[in-house]
């Protein structure tokens, strides 16, 4: 059986708390393993979450600030040791080349694996897969950023009724799925698309153009929340959301699923929390909503 969920490894932004790591998610999604933005102490986090080198297929960097890119050496030597046996790529904006080499050899280790390096420059696609296309965008922050974003191919649902009152049953179902007609019938015409599902992953950032088409349409939608709406001025100045703009984002894009992350140092308060879902809400963003807190488990949105 497939399993598409998010693990949260880390929720805190720039410098870990008594109670949230330095950031870091754990993306399942079928038989692959995404990590995105590994801070530091990620390598920890993993164990605690039973997550293994052995998981990751991919490691997906947003920008080079310490508490998004710290644990890549951790990470990096532990893939090594436990000798994963296939292709790992890691995704990271090109103009970071030398912070990627820098953390890579950071100390002495025996490399058994080699890495893929595939640096993004640009918007567009990054990877086609049978089960995704990988994405990324631009987003705006003091140092070159960008958002990933995750996009299954729509399939088709067969519908029974339309099957029977065709005729069609037991192996030709899966002959005209196949070949795309089957006696004149086609497969339009006794099936229904079955839309692809939506993940995005959106770090350090302003408001921008690249925020929103990131989170288009997405079943699931992981969005920086920096700080509460009364420091906007702080948000702008250090290129960051509110958990109202992020809120708003994800009401204007039809998100189904909205995880608000990467807070601030100054929310400490066990009432903070509560704070940040009252502003998404206050927003109009009216779908699931989950305020982040390390270990967590988060599945994607059954199909509709």
């Amino acid at each position: 059986m497939s399993v598409r969920e998010l693990v949260v490894l880390g929720t805190a932004s720039q410098v870990p708390t008594r109670h949230r790591n330095h950031n870091g998610y754990f993306l399942r999604w079928d038989g692959e393993g995404i990590l995105f933005d590994p801070g530091e102490g990620t390598q920890r986090q993993m164990l605690r979450a039973g997550v293994a080198a052995h998981d990751l297929n991919r490691i997906c960097v947003t920008h080079f600030h310490g508490d998004h890119s710290l644990g890549l050496a951790g990470v990096i030597q532990r893939i090594n040791l436990d000798q994963v046996p296939h292709e790992v790529t890691a995704h990271f904006p090109r103009s970071g080349q030398h912070f990627y080499e820098r953390l890579r050899h950071a100390t002495a280790y025996r490399e058994t694996v080699p890495l893929t390096e595939a640096p993004v420059d640009t918007d567009g696609d990054l990877a086609v897969t049978a089960s995704y296309t990988l994405q990324a965008r631009r987003l705006s922050h003091p140092v070159e950023s960008y958002g990933y974003r995750l996009v299954e191919p729509d399939g088709r649902r067969m519908l029974p009724e339309r099957l029977a009152a065709h005729g069609i049953t037991g192996p030709d179902v899966g002959r005209i799925q196949r070949e795309g007609s089957l006696g004149g019938i086609r497969l339009d015409q006794v099936s229904e698309v079955r839309r692809g599902q939506r993940f995005a992953f959106v770090m350090d950032t302003r408001l921008c153009d690249g925020v929103h088409a990131l989170a288009e349409g997405c079943d699931l939608l992981v969005i920086e929340s920096t700080f509460l709406d009364a420091d906007e001025r702080l948000a702008v100045e250090h290129g960051h959301l509110t958990a109202g703009q992020a809120a708003r984002v994800a009401r204007d894009g039809g998100v189904r699923h909205l995880v608000l992350t990467h807070f601030s140092q100054r929310y400490s308060e066990p009432g903070d929390v509560d704070a940040f879902e009252q502003q998404a809400r206050a927003a109009g963003f009216e779908g699931e909503l989950t305020v982040a807190h390390d270990l967590q488990r988060v599945p994607l949105p059954k199909r509709r």
